[in-house]
């Protein structure tokens, strides 16, 4: 057994699933998330020079997928605009699920820099400050990517300030 394969182990074992949910909120698609996870373990685990730490790698293997994710959407923006030509985009009877595509559909407009602030905001609830420093830009520019994405957001989904909680 390689000395790296333990901490793999240990690593997607308690925190798969927190890594699949993140790389699903970047991504909006379940399959798109899982080449995410598994294409930032493979950079991780192929050039780790780290300890075993779970907390540790898990913090690197975020870090490569947010950099994966956005670079691949820098790449991909043109095939972004004409995705929708060949997608069937599917309806439920379930208001809860429409309510799910509605969102989904609304982050999918967002730009990566813009969905990255919006993700390490609400879902990983990281101040300003920690959100800069992931992204390496300025406090303000996270600011400003969080404004720009939160009236994008509140426009395509009729949510007007009085009415959020």
């Amino acid at each position: 057994m390689a000395d790296w394969e333990p901490a793999f182990r240990a690593l997607v074992a308690s925190r798969g699933g927190a890594l699949r949910s993140y790389a699903y909120l970047l991504t909006g698609d379940a399959t798109t998330a899982g080449d995410l996870v598994q294409e930032a373990l493979t950079r991780v685990f192929s050039r780790r020079r780290i300890g075993g730490d779970v907390n540790e790698l898990e913090a690197y293997v975020r870090r490569a997928m947010l950099n994966q994710y956005i670079d691949s959407r820098r790449r991909l923006r043109r095939w972004n605009a004409t995705r929708h030509l060949l997608v069937d985009l599917q309806h439920h009877d379930d208001d809860r699920l429409a309510v799910a595509d509605e969102v989904r559909r609304a982050l999918a407009t967002l730009s990566p820099k813009q969905r990255a602030c919006v993700v390490l905001r609400y879902y990983e609830d990281l101040p300003v400050t920690e959100i800069a420093d992931e992204l390496g830009c300025a406090e303000g520019t996270v600011k400003r990517h969080l404004a720009d994405a939160r009236a994008k957001l509140a426009t395509q989904l009729g949510v007007t300030e009085e009415s959020t909680p």
